[in-house]
């Protein structure tokens, strides 16, 4: 990209990477330099967390906010009640009101850590599409919105096309989706003077498509700016790991966990994720991202610190940091240590020390934990384990438990 930005969003956008297209640059880039622009992502509500995968968007609303525009988080309440198919292979499950309300309440938690809410003009505000979408008139919306799109033109949506070129069925409900989503962008820029939404480039053709319909509607000037989809460059989806989804939620990936996946991150992805999940300068960014050999594994700890105090906060930052020094270095195991997810329910009462190395594939059998417990084979973070009758609380997993059964046999537990 050749354009040379005035404003700082723009700039920061631009040099860090999180730009894939723009509907017009030049016009948005005045808009940022004329004053204060709101601007907005939407996050549909299927999960009672976001994962990894949404932080480049959350990322963005964060340098939004910093170089003072205004962020709005739309929650999806009413659009989850469709089910975006775009790039899908299936329909998603349909949620009840009551679920997506749940999860709504879940995926508060994760953005307060990087936008400021209040009511000032640069405050960030969430709000709910259902507020505007429940209560449509069906015939209303079709003569006063649906007038305005062409089928053939939302037939030619990659998103659309690559569905329907596997002949793979693609409902009225779904097919509805991309018509409420610019909607939403109308209804935006009518109740906030929302000037930009952003999302991943899978939602390019939904978002030009509410740039249109508020041009036609109300002939006000709005713009759409895409991030890049991130694969890591090994070819994985971003968000995953091998355990499962990376959630930002504290109670269902610890931060611990958090902390691993960043430093578990592939040599060729460390320049590139620190200039998209951290705030260190471009230039070390840069030249983090050049070393080599040994070296580049201190770039790692910098990228997991940094990203894991964004979300969690220095101080777990440090303690995991500490926690896996203490597991790896000190107990001379892989990035492949297997963790045990415990839940504070199954800690109310206690857990024995026999069932905690049942659960976590060291013993095959309570029988067996106790005879290594008596044996002096057991370990709980390297020191030996010598009573079979010891529980742990709730308390107790503040932080990870390294388990060792012998001298070679690892497994970390943690809470949540």
């Amino acid at each position: 990209m050749t354009y040379h930005p005035k404003s700082d969003f723009l700039r920061v956008m631009l040099e860090r990477g999180f730009v894939a297209d723009c509907t017009d640059y030049q016009a948005l880039d005045e808009a940022f330099v004329k004053g204060v622009v709101p601007g907005y992502i939407g996050f549909d509500a299927t999960a009672k967390s976001l994962h990894v995968g949404s932080l480049i968007q959350i990322m963005m609303l964060r340098w939004l906010q910093k170089c003072g525009g205004k962020p709005i988080v739309l929650m999806g309440g009413g659009t989850t009640k469709v089910g975006d198919p775009s790039f899908r292979a299936d329909e998603r499950p349909l949620l009840t009101n009551a679920q997506i309300d749940d999860n709504i309440a879940g995926i508060k938690r994760a953005f307060s850590p990087y936008v400021r809410f209040g009511d000032g003009p640069n405050d960030a505000i969430m709000v709910n599409n259902a507020e505007w979408l429940d209560g449509l008139n069906y015939l209303e919306f079709l003569r006063v919105i649906g007038r305005h799109f062409s089928v053939n033109r939302m037939l030619s949506f990659e998103s659309v096309k690559s569905r329907l070129d596997r002949e793979q069925s693609l409902s009225f409900l779904e097919f509805n989706y991309m018509i409420l989503q610019a909607y939403d962008f109308l209804e935006l820029n009518r109740r906030y003077g929302c000037l930009i939404q952003m999302g991943g480039s899978d939602q390019w053709g939904n978002i030009v498509n509410g740039v249109d319909l508020t041009r036609r509607v109300i002939d006000h000037e709005v713009f759409g700016l895409t991030s890049p989809l991130l694969t890591t460059s090994d070819g994985r989806k971003m968000g995953k790991s091998q355990s499962g989804a990376v959630w930002l939620n504290g109670d269902m990936f610890s931060a611990y966990e958090f902390w691993q996946f960043w430093r578990n991150t592939t040599d060729a992805d460390v320049g590139r994720f620190l200039k998209l999940y951290t705030e260190l300068p471009v230039a070390e960014c840069d030249r983090l991202g050049a070393l080599q050999g040994a070296e580049i594994n201190g770039a790692k700890i910098v990228l997991a610190n940094a990203v894991t105090t964004l979300l969690h906060g220095a101080e777990a930052a440090a303690a995991a940091e500490a926690t896996a020094r203490e597991v790896f270095e000190k107990g001379g195991v892989g990035d492949d240590l297997p963790t045990v997810h415990i839940g504070a329910a199954d800690l109310a009462e206690g857990l024995g020390i026999v069932q905690l190395f049942v659960k976590a594939g060291l013993a095959p059998s309570g029988k067996e934990a106790k005879r290594l417990i008596s044996e002096g084979g057991a370990k709980v973070n390297d020191e030996i384990v010598t009573d079979a009758g010891l529980r742990y609380g709730a308390d107790d997993l503040g932080q990870p438990l390294k388990l060792t059964a012998g001298k070679k046999r690892h497994a970390l537990v943690v809470l949540g």
